[in-house]
């Protein structure tokens, strides 16, 4: 009994305290999200994390060795997957999918809500969790990647700044949309709003900027205006 403790219970310390430090490390390489941030993606990746470091911890079983090289690697496999939807939107579509619009002017999309097996009840609890307890005062509602609803108020409901005093209650003209991501045109959101790469392009040049390719992010405003974050290189370049 007392061999079977002195070996088993320090070796138990060892692979834990091990497995421990090697989640810890690997965690801070692979980069940091708020819990609510996360996909269904990455949180199913969090949890086979865990589930493989507590298999190394408490299953004396398992060469410890073997365990932390299949760690290891699925960490090497969820870097290699980050990198790739950081550089690829349509992989960042295949893997993450993308916002969806389940209220828009004020009437519920059934089928958007089928589409993500989302039923009233949920919409519901979700829009009053974002202060809304009438779906007729949403102009637009996305469901997010996260799980999460992002909710734009109808003008007349929205709260009054001291810039628009004499606020405008017109609907507006769009809904805020990313036209340009990463140095690539998204040519399917163009013509979602009925706009060309003709209109695009002569906004850009309004704002001196001469390509798409310098241009890290650009999003047609509800006004029409176009907001533009151009990538660290052009901004240096830029005069």
């Amino acid at each position: 009994m007392d061999e079977f403790f002195h070996v088993n219970f320090w070796e138990m310390i060892l692979r834990a305290s091990l497995s421990f430090f090697a989640l810890l490390i690997l965690a801070r390489i692979l980069g940091k999200k708020q819990l609510g941030q996360l996909t269904f993606f990455h949180y199913t990746t969090g949890i086979t994390f865990g589930s493989i470091a507590s298999e190394i911890a408490a299953q004396a079983e398992t060469p410890f060795i073997d365990g932390l090289i299949a760690l290891i690697w699925w960490s090497v496999l969820t870097y290699l997957m980050t990198i790739i939807t950081i550089k690829s939107k349509k992989a960042r579509v295949l893997i993450d999918d993308k916002p969806t619009i389940v209220i828009q002017n004020g009437l519920i999309l059934e089928s958007a809500l089928k589409q993500n097996r989302l039923h009233m009840d949920e919409l519901t609890m979700m829009l009053r969790e974002q202060a809304v307890f009438s779906v007729q005062d949403v102009q637009y509602a996305l469901l997010e990647t996260t799980g999460k609803l992002s909710v734009l108020p109808k003008p007349a409901e929205q709260p009054a700044t001291k810039q628009d005093v004499k606020a405008d209650v017109t609907p507006p003209s769009y809904i805020p949309t990313e036209v340009v991501s990463d140095g690539q045109l998204i040519y399917e959101n163009l013509v979602e709003l009925e706009l060309t790469e003709d209109w695009l392009m002569k906004k850009l040049k309004k704002q001196n900027v001469q390509s798409v390719e310098d241009v890290y992010f650009a999003q047609v405003q509800a006004n029409g205006s176009l907001y533009i974050s151009l990538k660290d290189k052009a901004r240096r370049s830029s005069p």
